[in-house]
């Protein structure tokens, strides 16, 4: 999944207008504009669409974060340099407080299904013997099972809207 994608997925879920995207990014310590936004999130076949860096996404990450649980006292906020699925995965399980077992949730919710250890080990450091990459098939369903879960007034998607995405 590229992170202009990611960007585009949030936003629908949570139903954020452009204001409140630049809001995000402000809570973060980054100032973007209104047509930063909009070139981020055009759809990838739009010839006018601006790649969307692992710094920037990071970034309105980390004031995803702080929209949903609030600063942290005497923090000083670090943008990633360079995002993996395992530190968005890692970073939306913070924002929106889920433990395993909610996780897991969303994933059966967009009819997908991995075991707890699977899930455990996107989450460890990459160090360690058990640690697994996280592929863009999960966070994928990931998204969708957060679409299905948080996104109000909408109908929810068909297994033909899935795979399309």
């Amino acid at each position: 999944m590229n992170n202009n994608d990611i960007l585009r997925r949030i936003r629908f879920t949570f139903d954020y207008g452009d204001d409140k995207m630049i809001q995000i990014f402000d809570l973060a310590g980054v100032t973007v504009t209104r047509a930063e936004v909009c070139d981020w999130l055009k759809r990838e076949d739009d010839e006018a669409q601006v790649s969307l860096h692992d710094k920037k996404l990071a970034a309105f990450l980390n004031g995803f974060i702080v929209e949903h649980r609030g600063p942290k006292k005497d923090a000083v906020m670090v943008h990633e340099k360079t995002l993996t699925n395992n530190i968005i995965l890692r970073k939306l399980k913070i924002a929106l407080n889920l433990k395993d077992d909610d996780i897991l949730g969303l994933l059966m919710m967009a009819d997908f299904t991995i075991s707890k250890h699977e899930l455990s080990a996107f989450f460890r450091k990459p160090e360690q013997r058990q640690y697994r990459l996280c592929r863009d098939q999960v966070l994928r369903n990931f998204l969708m099972g957060m679409q299905l879960k948080y996104r109000k007034n909408h109908p929810k998607p068909t297994l033909s809207d899935k795979k399309n995405t």
